[in-house]
Order: C-alpha cells, then structure tokens, then sequence
C-alpha cells in the first residue's frame, strides 16, 4: 500500500542529490503546482511537507512566501511568454485576421492551461500582485501593438497624430476577455468546452474583426478609409 508517508519519502530520497540550483528549480516548480491546487492561503510548511524537506531548507531558496510567490510569477508567466505572440502581430505582410488568428492560437497554448488560469484567478481575489505585473506586460507588448495595426488596417489616424484611447484598449481587451473565459470554465467552474478551440479563437477573431470595422471609427471620431478590394483581371 502506497501511503503519504511512502510519497513524501520517496520525494525526499529523489531530491537529496539534487543540486543547489536543481533544488530551487524544483521547490519553484511544484510551489507552481501547490497554489494552483490550493489558492496563496496554502502555507509554506505544507509545501514543504511536499516536497519531503523542511521549512527551513524551503527559507534557505526562497527566505519569504512573497519571494516564493514573485518566483511563481516568473515561472509561469514570465517563463512561458512566447516572443512569437508579439512577432506576428506585428507582420504586415499577413492579413491582420490571420494574425491574430495565429497569435491567439498560440497564446491560449500557454494561458489556458490549469496553473496559468488557477494561479491568475488566485492571485486577484487574494490581491496579490502578479495580476498587476503581468497585465501591465500584456497591454504594452500585444494589446497596443494590436490596437495600433487594427488603425492601420481600417485606414485610421497612426498614433503620432491621435494617441490611443483607452476606449480602444479595452474594445482589444474584449479578445483576451473570451479567451480566458475558456480557461475559467474548463479550470474554475468545471464545464467543458466541446467545440474545437482553434474554431472558437477563428470565429472569436473573424467577430472582431467585423466588430472594430464599424466601432472603430466612432470611438476616434473618424470616418475609416474605404475597404481594399482586388482589381480583377481583365
């Protein structure tokens, strides 16, 4: 029979021959696991407890639970940004559907998974400040960029003649909004999602897309340029 004591044991014997920099990895690691399971109430003598080793042994790595926390920061979203999301919003020689498309596709890989929504979740009802940091990354590194190439592509003002809105931040929000809202219900509320992701994030993206054509404009108070269309050959 398999007993906590046995687990705890066992954990112990794996990480004695762990090194210094090899222990704190994986102390980090399974602190990724513990408050995605339990929320920041959980203590770090039960972690410890885990992890087979003692409370002072985890202070030896990590001398205080915010310290533990900012390195969770760090593991899950910090360590998990992909330079890929900010490229491809930015290339012009893609339609901007298609690369948002892409974008969204590949950003719901690492922020729908259990301890990048439950910690998120977390985090904001115990006021912690990874909400914060994390947001602040988001909107300057994808939310902006995509809001400037949403003015290019409608033939709208750049932003060296109309600075952007924050009505227009939040019109890009709405895309993260029902992205994480997938996350909430497969993590938090336990209801599955039974469509295709990749069809929802196309259909999510090509509903914007229709959306910000005509909102757009009345948020800057500026008529669009007209749509491009293709010539046909004679």
């Amino acid at each position: 029979m398999v007993t906590k004591r046995t687990v705890r044991s066992t954990v112990k014997a794996s990480t004695t021959r762990l090194t210094g920099p090899e222990r704190e990895k994986h102390i980090a690691q399974e602190a990724v696991r513990y408050f995605a399971e339990v929320g920041f109430v959980g203590d770090t003598r039960e972690l410890a407890q885990r992890l087979g080793v003692t409370q002072s042994l985890l202070y030896k790595y990590f001398p205080s639970k915010e310290a533990l926390i900012n390195r969770v920061y760090e593991e899950v979203y910090l360590g998990r940004w992909n330079p890929f999301w900010e490229s491809v919003v930015k290339d012009r020689s893609i339609p901007l559907q298609d690369r948002l498309t892409r974008h969204y596709i590949e950003y719901a890989k690492a922020a729908l998974t259990r301890d990048w929504v439950r910690i998120f979740m977390f985090s904001g009802l115990r006021g912690e400040d990874i909400n914060h940091k994390y947001l602040q990354i988001l909107r300057e590194r994808i939310l902006e960029p995509i809001a400037i190439e949403l003015r290019h592509e409608f033939g709208l003002p750049g932003i060296e003649q109309m600075p952007l809105k924050t009505s227009e931040i939040e019109l890009v929000w709405s895309i993260n909004a029902r992205l994480f809202y997938f996350g909430q219900r497969k993590w938090i509320f336990n209801v599955p999602i039974e469509d295709d992701l990749t069809d929802l994030i196309s259909i999510t993206i090509q509903h914007f897309i229709a959306g910000a054509r005509v909102v757009l404009p009345q948020i800057l108070n500026t008529p669009a340029a007209p749509k491009k269309t293709k010539k046909r050959s004679e």
